[in-house]
């Protein structure tokens, strides 16, 4: 199982010492970097930027917006960062969640798996550049067609003026639920898991199997597919001060990550048989009382969702993953507490 580390999105300004925190993974061993974006700073600026200062590691965006970007632009700035980082780069996609779309990019949150399906098909044409790109779908339609309201009708199929470095590029989707999960696998080329539990790894693989199975003959061979999962990691002598640190963000995604009714971390979580605790979670967060829903959270949870305590501990639980689907750990941590896993 490979070692990534997750960077996240930023807060209120760029974080510090990532770059050399970077090198010195990847002289130990460390596999990829990925970014984030939600509605401050985007995932593909960071990691141009802190990949133009490695020579080695895999840059995943973990994840991009699809509704930020048409699937054009987007695939322009895969095919960009790939040929900037000799062919280090791995796409990562998500659909986010209403509140987000509907809020920040001021689209309609509708049919969520078939416009993925859409925004996917299309990016792959793109960076396949064998014609001009023609797509007549319910969300995209490439050109747009001329009885569109406000069309010129002088719009026509175009193809990148740029060469791929490679006929592909790695798509990984963001996905949580089952029928979220088997489309990652019917589709990409891999599956970027949230709040992945070692003792849901049965479940996990029955859906996707489940999209295995529905692969198209061109895309059958599954042998190189990517599980990859964001796991909180932190180091700490005491297993107590170092689930503190973890409480906070799960309660961040369960509380205000989502809305009431329609937050998929909080569903994730509610799967592994923590609805009770999420539920109060969630209600005293949305009350404002963020610090009495991080404590609320049990030391219980976090150790499902993450690596915390002594150095030791966290070696021996790394285990626990090891045995599971996943192929890439995407750890969240301070660098001391990344480097614990590599040593």
């Amino acid at each position: 199982m490979r070692i990534g580390i997750q960077t996240g999105y930023w807060s209120r300004k760029p974080p510090t010492g990532i770059v050399e925190a970077l090198q010195q993974g990847e002289a130990a061993g460390l596999d990829s970097v990925w970014t984030a974006e939600a509605y401050g700073s985007d995932a593909f600026t960071p990691l141009a930027w802190w990949g133009s200062h490695t020579s080695r590691l895999r840059l995943g965006t973990g994840i991009a917006q699809m509704a930020a970007r048409t699937p054009t632009a987007t695939a322009m700035q895969a095919l960009t960062l790939d040929h900037l980082s000799g062919g280090r780069f791995v796409l990562g996609l998500g659909a986010s969640g209403p509140q987000v779309v509907e809020g920040w990019y001021g689209q309609p949150y509708r049919r969520p798996l078939a416009r993925t399906r859409e925004y996917v098909d299309i990016v792959r044409e793109v960076i396949a550049r064998e014609r001009p790109v023609a797509y007549d779908g319910e969300f995209f339609s490439l050109p747009v067609g001329a009885d569109a309201p406000g069309a010129t009708g002088l719009g026509k199929a175009l193809k990148p003026t740029v060469h791929p470095l490679r006929p592909e590029i790695p798509i990984v989707l963001a996905a949580q639920g089952p029928k979220n999960v088997a489309l990652a696998a019917e589709i990409a080329d891999g599956w970027l898991a949230g709040f992945y539990a070692p003792t849901a790894d049965a479940e996990h693989r029955e859906q996707l199997a489940a999209g295995f199975a529905r692969r198209a003959d061109e895309r059958s061979a599954t042998d190189g597919f990517e599980v990859a999962a964001m796991v909180p990691v932190v180091v700490r002598d005491d297993v107590e001060s170092a689930a503190d640190l973890v409480r906070p963000h799960v309660a961040l995604y369960v509380g205000g990550m989502g809305a009431k009714g329609a937050n998929f971390h909080k569903d994730s979580l509610d799967r592994l048989g923590y609805a009770e605790v999420t539920d109060e979670v969630q209600r005293l967060y949305l009350d404002g009382r963020k610090e009495d829903a991080a404590r609320a959270i049990p030391t219980e949870l976090v150790e499902e969702i993450a690596l915390v305590g002594p150095a030791q501990k966290v070696r021996t639980d790394l285990a626990r993953w090891e045995g599971t689907a996943l192929t890439t750990l995407l750890a969240q941590g301070d660098p001391a507490s990344v480097a614990a896993l590599l040593g």
